[in-house]
C-alpha cells in the first residue's frame, strides 16, 4: 500500500492472469491460449508493415481493419469498433454504455474482469447465480437492471447459451445495453450477430486472440448498431486516439481474411476438445460441455482440484484453478495440440492412479 494512491486505487481488487511462469520450459493449458500459430498471411502483412511509416502514426480508425470485419459478418463500418484487446473494448464498453443508476447484472460465475472493471469505474453491479448445472437462466435476467453482460461461451465453465435464450434477455430489456462477450464464440456457439439488425441495444464483443492466434497482437473488437459503436468512440478518443499500431492492424486484418487457416485450426481444436473430454470422463471427471478451447472439469471424489493444480505443476503441466465458491473443485484445462494433451492425460493418470 502506498500513501500517495488515491482513495479509489486502494479499494481496487485487480483482476489476475493466468501464471506466465518462466523458470522452467511447461505444456501451458492454463490461460486459454491457441497452441497453432496464426494466419502465415498475417504474419506476413506484419512484416510488411514493419518499414519507414512506423514512424507515422497508425490510422485512428483502423479502417481497414472495420471494413475487413464488417465484409466477414455483413455489417456497416460504422457497426464495427476496435480496440487494443478485448479487455479493453469491454472497459470502454463499461464506461460508455453500462454505468447507469440500476445494477450492471452479469453472471456469478463468469469473466473475472468484470467486477474488476465495476470496481475501477464504480459501477453498481449484481451477480445472477448460474443454474446448478451452470447453466445461464435467461429469465433470472428479466429484472430491473442499467445493463447485462455475459460470456457466451461462459467462462471459465465453457456452456454456451442458445440464440433463443440471448434473444429472450434482449427483448426483454429493451431500455437496457446486452452485451455478449463472444471471445470463445467460434469453437462450436453460435454468434449473436445476425441478431444486431433487430436489436439496437445488443452489443456483441470478440478478440483476435483465441480462434485466430494472435493473442500477442491485442486486437479486440465490438459490433452493434451505428449508436452503440457511436458511444464506443467517444469514450475511446477521450482516452486513447491511437489504440492499434500500424503492424497489428495489417496483421488483424489479414488474419480475418484468411478463411482457410482459420477453418482448419478451430477445428483441430474441436476435435482435440472433444478427444480430451472423453477422455476424462473414462478417467471419472465430471466434465461440463464446453463450446470452447477449454474445459472445466471436476476430478473423481476422492481427489483434490488444487492438488492436482500443483502436481501437474511440478510435472511441467500448467492447467488453472479457480479458488472460488462454487468452482473450487474443478480444472479449467485449455485445449492443446493432440501431442500436449497425450502428455497431459499420460500424467493426469499417473497421479490419480498413485493416490
Amino acid at each position: 500500500m502506498s500513501k500517495f494512491w488515491s482513495k479509489r486505487t486502494h479499494e481496487l481488487d485487480p483482476y489476475t492472469p493466468g501464471e506466465q511462469p518462466q523458470d522452467q520450459q511447461y505444456i501451458k493449458l492454463n490461460t486459454n491460449e491457441n497452441p497453432y500459430p496464426p494466419s502465415p498471411k498475417a504474419i506476413k502483412a506484419m512484416q510488411a508493415a514493419a518499414n519507414d511509416n512506423m514512424r507515422l502514426y497508425p490510422d485512428p480508425h483502423s479502417s481497414s481493419l472495420k471494413q475487413a470485419i464488417a465484409n466477414y459478418y455483413s455489417l456497416d463500418t460504422d457497426q464495427v469498433f476496435v480496440g487494443n484487446s478485448s479487455d479493453e473494448v469491454l472497459a470502454h464498453t463499461f464506461v460508455a454504455l453500462l454505468k447507469h443508476e440500476k445494477p450492471l447484472l452479469y453472471p456469478d460465475i463468469s469473466y473475472s474482469f468484470y467486477p474488476a472493471y465495476c470496481s475501477l469505474f464504480g459501477i453498481h453491479a449484481k451477480q445472477i447465480p448460474l443454474n446448478d448445472d451452470f447453466t445461464i437462466i435467461a429469465e433470472d435476467y428479466h429484472q430491473p437492471n442499467g445493463g447485462i453482460i455475459f460470456p457466451n461461451p461462459n467462462a471459465p465453465s465453457g456452456i454456451a447459451l442458445g440464440l433463443d435464450d440471448i434473444e429472450k434477455i434482449v427483448k426483454a430489456n429493451p431500455e437496457s445495453v446486452i452485451v455478449v462477450d463472444e471471445a470463445y464464440v467460434d469453437f462450436g456457439a453460435d454468434t449473436a450477430v445476425p441478431l444486431i439488425a433487430d436489436f439496437p441495444n445488443l452489443l456483441i464483443t470478440q478478440t483476435f486472440s483465441k480462434s485466430r492466434s494472435l493473442a500477442g497482437l491485442r486486437v479486440g473488437f465490438a459490433m452493434g448498431q451505428a449508436e452503440l459503436i457511436d458511444g464506443l468512440e467517444r469514450v475511446k478518443n477521450s482516452f486513447n486516439s491511437y489504440p492499434l499500431d500500424r503492424a497489428a492492424i495489417a496483421g488483424a486484418t489479414a488474419s480475418i481474411k484468411d478463411k482457410e487457416h482459420f477453418d482448419k485450426t478451430r477445428q483441430a481444436i474441436i476435435t482435440t476438445r472433444e478427444k480430451t473430454s472423453d477422455a476424462l470422463t473414462r478417467m471419472g471427471f465430471e466434465v461440463l460441455p464446453s463450446r470452447a478451447n477449454f474445459v472445466f472439469a471436476k476430478p473423481p471424489n476422492k481427489h483434490d482440484a488444487e492438488q492436482l493444480y500443483l502436481q501437474l505443476k511440478e510435472q511441467g503441466v500448467l492447467v488453472r484453478y479457480f479458488k472460488a465458491p462454487r468452482i473450487a473443485g474443478f480444472l479449467r484445462i485449455t485445449i492443446g495440440t493432440d501431442e500436449e494433451m497425450d502428455v497431459f492425460i499420460e500424467k493426469l493418470s499417473l497421479l490419480l492412479s498413485s493416490e
